[in-house]
């Protein structure tokens, strides 16, 4: 598959590399994401509504964008930046505030999904790490929804933030992927002796 080279800008975003087809996908993801979402925007301010809508769409985006090898790559070989990632991602929080939505059910996703996602990434290097992604992500999906005065809009972004920080941005996928031939390569040798 044919890879093309992002801008340095966009390093943190998409790695240094990415594929058509996951340009196309991460792109498809954030349409869906904005036509789902952009009732909230139509009845709020201009400037608010600009700022909800990036912030929507750089969470969209990254719930596709963090399970690529290019993105992927670009944290692995960055572990401290994986620390500044969780630290700066106050969107559900800040969106809240910009949509006029309840901020207190912002606020128990946000933290969940940051202390899910902390989790997750101290488990980098074992075999047990999408496991507990896959996991600590249901249960925020279960809470999410078992929060009070949430609008459905709301609902599509939080789950979207919880899926791109704690399964898709916090998981090592190509050490998984590495570890699964490697295992299957062991199970090989060992049914052959």
């Amino acid at each position: 598959m044919t890879q093309i080279s992002m801008p340095p800008a966009l390093h943190d975003v998409l790695g240094k590399y990415q594929s058509r087809a996951s340009l196309f996908l991460i792109g498809a993801v954030t349409v869906i994401a904005m036509i789902a979402t952009a009732s909230s925007l139509a009845d709020i301010p201009l400037w608010r509504g600009a700022l909800a809508a990036l912030l929507i769409a750089d969470i969209a985006a990254g719930s596709v964008a963090n399970l690529t090898e290019g993105t992927n790559d670009h944290y692995v070989s960055r572990p401290r930046s994986r620390w500044i990632f969780l630290a700066v991602h106050v969107h559900l929080p800040i969106v809240a505030l910009l949509l006029g939505a309840p901020v207190m059910p912002a606020l128990i996703a946000w933290a969940a999904t940051i202390a899910a996602g902390s989790i997750v990434n101290l488990l980098a290097g074992r075999a047990s790490q999408r496991v507990a992604a896959g996991g600590a992500f249901a249960a925020i999906v279960c809470l999410v929804l078992m929060l009070p005065e949430q609008r459905p809009e709301f609902l599509v972004v939080s789950v979207l933030f919880a899926f791109k920080v704690v399964f898709a941005f916090a998981v090592d996928h190509n050490a998984i992927g590495h570890r699964a031939v490697s295992e299957s390569a062991d199970l090989r040798q060992g049914s052959d002796a």
